[in-house]
């Protein structure tokens, strides 16, 4: 009898500006939208901008480091492929260009992270088309 197959996990959708900002971060670039108006950057992607309603934007290269500005730790399983990870953080981080990005956690474990924090962005292929962003505590350089 053969072992059953581990659940797959959910993958974001790969249409529209959140396709878009994906198949970036798939070709080894952390990109973040900004208003060619007013210089906002920001994040998830939109069709117009938040802060002057612009809606010429374009795609800039973000410096991919910021600081924790929270964070959560699950210790039960939403989903059962997430289950050999537990317990794991899911981080809120302001990068430098002033946007939030949701991911999850690399090089740490979770009860070591502390507000303020500088993390760096690193991205990790899950499949031939999926990247995806975590954070690391930062790497002195």
């Amino acid at each position: 009898m053969s072992e059953p197959l581990a659940p797959q996990r959910p993958l974001p959708t790969l249409d529209g500006l959140n396709g878009e900002f994906h198949r970036h971060c798939a070709a080894g670039r952390l990109m973040f939208q900004r208003c060619r108006d007013c210089g906002a950057y920001q994040h998830p992607p939109r069709m117009q901008c938040p802060a002057c309603g612009g809606s010429v934007l374009d795609w800039v290269p973000s410096s991919g480091r910021g600081r924790v500005f929270t964070w959560t730790v699950t210790h039960q399983a939403l989903h059962p492929a997430f289950a050999d990870e537990l317990p794991y953080a899911v981080v809120v981080t302001e990068l430098e260009e002033g946007v939030r990005l949701v991911s999850g956690l690399r090089e740490l474990a979770p009860d070591a992270l502390a507000l303020d924090l500088p993390v760096e962005v690193v991205l990790e292929r899950v499949n031939d088309e999926v990247v995806l962003p975590y954070v690391r505590p930062l790497r002195e350089t």
